[in-house]
């Protein structure tokens, strides 16, 4: 397996698109995506936990109910979300880009981000669909990508080739998020295509086992968001002997999955709003995987540590104290935390208890953009990582007027 340049237009048979169609009224930022496979694919989805639901969601998992898709349509800028009329909007959607391909309403997966409770307007979508359509190519990806942000302030593209029966499988995503982050589901929005030939049931199967080693080890914010979508389209055209079982061919698949997820998730809480670095919790030693994952969320989602990161403070007692609260069964004498980066590595706690370290080297380590905090339980063999951002002034500033 190996990484590569690209995002959904990556693997054979893909072509996407974005344009500003008028949904926002900042005409130099793009609101309207497709991705588009003439071959039919197989399809899954994994959604919000949150039990509100943006109406694309509701109407995306009618769609996807035989395992089956052709196009994504999303907009962003308003996420038709807590509207009388949601349902119909994302309905209409569905049959705008149905009729501009040439395809059926049921075969197209629809999404939606933006701020909640406002009345999505049709008119801009439904006159830009047309246009949209006509901008689609296998260059078309990283325009897709940068339509579908909202406060994001990049857009977010993976790809990965891996041999699977003898045959060079793509997988290729683009993602967008930067708040209302803290999935414990699947991600904010997510899209990854692959030409593998791969059934219905082995995708779902895929995408629910990446999705908990990944987006779910993300948080930004500790809000899980209405309109969290991940789907992911298959479409064969790599031309391997379809998975249909467990097996070496499924495991080489999820790897390379799990890697371009792996990508996406760190480049979404990179980006998280008004964030200044990505901090990776990477726990070892845990007696069992959710000990592991309980302990690395944990730590990434505390407020108190996410400020010290972006002070760059190697205040390693709330790292314990995180530990502390997080319910896992552990032995807080048997903990060790260092702090790594591009500038080192520096050892602040063994065996539950300060040790002597350089406040310099520390603060030196801590100044990079990407910050791993490592800690080792010494209570077992398995391992995590999570995910998240410092905690900045501008994450205030960006949210306190979101919607104004």
């Amino acid at each position: 397996m190996k990484m590569m340049e690209g995002g959904v237009t990556a693997a054979q048979g893909f072509v996407a698109g974005g344009i500003h169609c008028g949904v926002r009224k900042n005409k130099s930022k793009p609101d309207l995506a497709m991705i588009y496979s003439e071959k039919p694919c197989t399809a899954a989805a994994v959604y919000t936990r949150n039990l509100v639901k943006g109406a694309p969601i509701l109407v995306t998992q009618k769609n996807l109910a035989d395992g089956t898709a052709k196009a994504v349509i999303c907009n962003s800028g308003n996420a038709n979300t807590c509207n009388a009329d949601g349902v119909e909007k994302a309905e209409a959607m569905c049959q705008l880009t149905a009729k501009a391909l040439g395809i059926a309403p049921q075969d197209v997966v629809v999404a939606s981000t933006g701020v909640i409770g406002q009345v999505l307007p049709l008119e801009p979508i439904q006159e830009g669909i047309p246009e949209l359509v006509k901008t689609l190519s296998p260059e078309g990806s990283l325009a897709a990508a940068t339509a579908i942000m909202t406060t994001d302030t990049i857009p977010k593209e993976a790809a990965a080739q891996v041999e699977i029966g003898g045959k060079t499988v793509t997988l290729g995503g683009i993602s967008k998020g930067s708040g209302m982050i803290h999935p414990n589901m699947a991600t904010m929005l997510c899209f990854v295509t692959t030409d593998c030939a791969i059934t219905p049931e082995m995708l779902d199967k895929a995408i629910h086992q990446v999705t908990e080693k990944t987006f779910n080890m993300i948080s930004i914010d500790g809000d899980t968001s209405t309109n969290d979508t991940f789907a992911i389209l298959a479409n064969g055209a790599a031309g391997n002997e379809t998975i249909a079982a467990p097996g070496p061919d499924y495991d080489a698949f999820v790897e390379a999955l799990e890697a371009v997820c792996r990508q996406l998730s760190k480049l979404m809480a990179g980006d998280g709003e008004g964030a200044t670095k990505l901090l990776v919790c990477q726990v070892e030693g845990a007696a069992d995987p959710e000990t592991a994952k309980v302990v690395a969320k944990s730590v990434i989602c505390s407020t108190l540590f996410k400020a010290a990161m972006f002070g760059a403070d190697a205040n390693w007692g709330r790292v314990l104290c995180a530990i502390g609260y997080s319910g896992a069964a552990v032995d807080v004498h048997k903990i060790d935390v260092s702090f790594r980066s591009a500038k080192g590595q520096v050892d602040v706690c063994q065996n539950g208890a300060g040790i002597p370290f350089s406040e310099e080297k520390a603060s030196e380590v801590l100044g990079e953009k990407e910050i791993d905090i490592l800690v080792h339980l010494h209570m077992g063999q398995e391992q995590a990582e999570a995910y998240g951002c410092d905690l900045t002034y501008d994450y205030v500033k960006i949210n306190g007027d979101y919607r104004t």
